[in-house]
């Protein structure tokens, strides 16, 4: 099992731009909710299935609290004006009474098309599987373009949620 103090960051080249990714800590709460807040409406749409236009606290709270068990997230970070600027997100939560959890993922609209997902994936799909997780999900609006594509990188199976025409679940199945 890792633990979130053993997690390397890894650095990434994207054209000139330095990226890293990291696993996410409480430390970026303001972070999280300035990349929330610069999101445009349809990136939220597609993240939260409705329309939101800031995180509150709570919200804010739950999203940075990764405990490494349960939780976890990874960020791509890059630097701006000497300070550190999140551009993507990818997180799963997971119910302990199984071996399966939610994912989600999420980049920044001027990043997107940039190979950011892909990057965000693999560590996390890694420290999933190196943590008992045999099954990652995501439910994902059936117009939401970008995920289907990476859903297709990643070879998930794909299904119709069945009371909402929608909705998509897309699985990706660990192997250990």
């Amino acid at each position: 099992m890792l633990s979130l103090d053993t997690v390397p960051h890894i650095q990434h080249k994207i054209g000139d731009t330095d990226v890293t990714i990291r696993p996410m800590t409480a430390d970026d709460s303001e972070i999280e909710a300035k990349f929330v807040h610069n999101l445009s409406f349809e990136s939220k749409h597609n993240r939260f299935l409705e329309g939101i236009n800031e995180l509150s606290a709570s919200m804010l709270k739950s999203l940075c609290d990764i405990d490494g068990k349960t939780a976890m997230a990874f960020i791509a970070t890059i630097q701006q004006q000497g300070k550190e600027q999140q551009i993507g997100v990818s997180r799963y939560a997971s119910d302990p009474d199984t071996n399966e959890s939610e994912m989600a993922v999420t980049v920044a609209d001027e990043w997107q098309r940039h190979g950011i997902a892909q990057l965000l994936m693999p560590p996390l799909i890694e420290y999933a599987k190196n943590n008992g997780i045999t099954s990652l999900y995501s439910i994902d609006l059936a117009s939401n373009i970008a995920m289907h594509h990476l859903a297709k990188d990643l070879a998930m199976s794909c299904e119709k949620v069945p009371d909402d025409s929608r909705l998509l679940k897309y699985r990706l199945t660990i192997q250990s």
